[in-house]
């Protein structure tokens, strides 16, 4: 006998019950956002684990896919410009708005250190001797006033290494920063490429690089930010490195939108922390990094469950390790915590899915 419509209707809603579909998401039409990262990597796979495991959903909104730019220079000005509403990237990024006149807020962090805060050395001069950050001050074992290469002057590694490299005393009692000359590089190939032709005598290094030149036998690290003792040496302990963010107009006209963006997040987080490397990689490595070969995935994932921060909070003694990377490089002057952090959707995130 054929159904009506509301027989259908009520059909539907009783079996997607059963299937454990959310309330919210049966009884309302799921509210659109838009979320954005500058590019589709592990470092950014809570984003891609909620997404993939349909979280954004069970909280009741949805967006179309992720708005990918391709920098984070891009990110910031579409979360400025309010082309997107939720983003993950850079600490930095939301205090620099928030200097340029439009308060935003860190709603949470993934991680507690920089995954490119790592300094790869030719290996020529590494077997030279140049094995350690101070060794990059003598311009004798270099060969000349030692050449090191960030992304581009200005960028996160260049902020990041500027830090690493003052924090670290030359034999003259002077920062080895004040010994070397500061480039830019490039992305991958160019930077890779520059310090295999010796153009370069170190590179800041995210962990592909770091990799590429350790297994191709060109680079050796001589700062490795997984040395627990070595990152607390220079930075004194975590620092929220890859936060969520989003502009404070956006909190306090939609509240409930930032709680179900935190919380698809959150519980994206918790199930890397549970799953195995194997997993997420069957899980991610398709629709989002198939230009990387499988095992790169999987060592990529590794890598970063070392650094992630579980919890997501972002304590204030760490937001102050940050701070002084941060001024004057990234920053004119320090901004408050309690201006830049919000931590009440993370504590109700926690709650929901303890």
């Amino acid at each position: 006998m054929a159904q009506t419509r509301r027989q259908f209707l009520k059909t539907l809603g009783l079996a997607a019950g059963a299937a454990g579909v959310p309330r919210l998401a049966q009884a309302q039409a799921r509210k659109p956002i838009s979320v954005i990262h500058s590019v589709s990597t592990f470092v950014y796979g809570q984003h891609l684990v909620a997404k993939e495991k349909k979280f954004f959903e069970d909280e009741g909104v949805t967006f179309p896919s992720f708005i990918v730019p391709g920098g984070g220079a891009k990110v910031v000005q579409a979360l400025a410009a309010g082309q997107a509403m939720f983003a993950l990237g850079d600490s930095n990024h939301p205090l620099k708005i928030s200097e340029k006149g439009k308060d935003a807020l860190m709603i949470f962090a993934t991680d507690a250190r920089c995954s490119y805060a790592n300094i790869v050395v030719r290996k020529e001069l590494f077997d030279k001797g140049v094995k350690s950050i101070e060794a990059l001050a003598d311009q004798k074992l270099v060969g000349r006033k030692a050449v090191v290469a960030a992304t581009a002057i200005g960028s996160g590694t260049y902020v990041y290494g500027n830090y690493v490299l003052k924090q670290t005393k030359a034999p003259d009692g002077k920062p080895v920063n004040d010994h070397v000359e500061w480039v830019g590089g490039g992305a991958s190939t160019t930077i890779l490429g520059g310090l295999k032709a010796g153009k370069f005598d170190a590179i800041m290094a995210v962990p592909e690089w770091q990799w590429a030149a350790q297994d191709e036998g060109f680079g050796a690290p001589i700062y490795d930010v997984l040395d627990e003792k070595a990152w607390d040496r220079v930075f004194g302990g975590p620092i929220p490195v890859t936060v969520g963010y989003v502009l404070k107009e956006t909190v306090e006209k939609s509240p409930d939108l930032v709680q179900a963006y935190v919380n698809a997040n959150y519980r994206a987080q918790q199930w890397i922390k549970g799953a195995s490397d194997a997993q997420i990689a069957d899980l991610l490595h398709k629709p989002y990094m198939d230009t990387f070969s499988r095992d790169v995935v999987v060592r990529s994932i590794k890598y970063y469950k070392t650094i992630f921060d579980w919890d997501f909070i972002i304590e204030p003694k760490d937001y102050e390790n940050g701070m002084k990377v941060w001024v004057p490089l990234a920053l004119e002057k320090p901004i408050p915590y309690a201006q830049a952090v919000d931590m009440s959707f993370v504590k109700k995130a926690q709650a929901k899915f303890k």
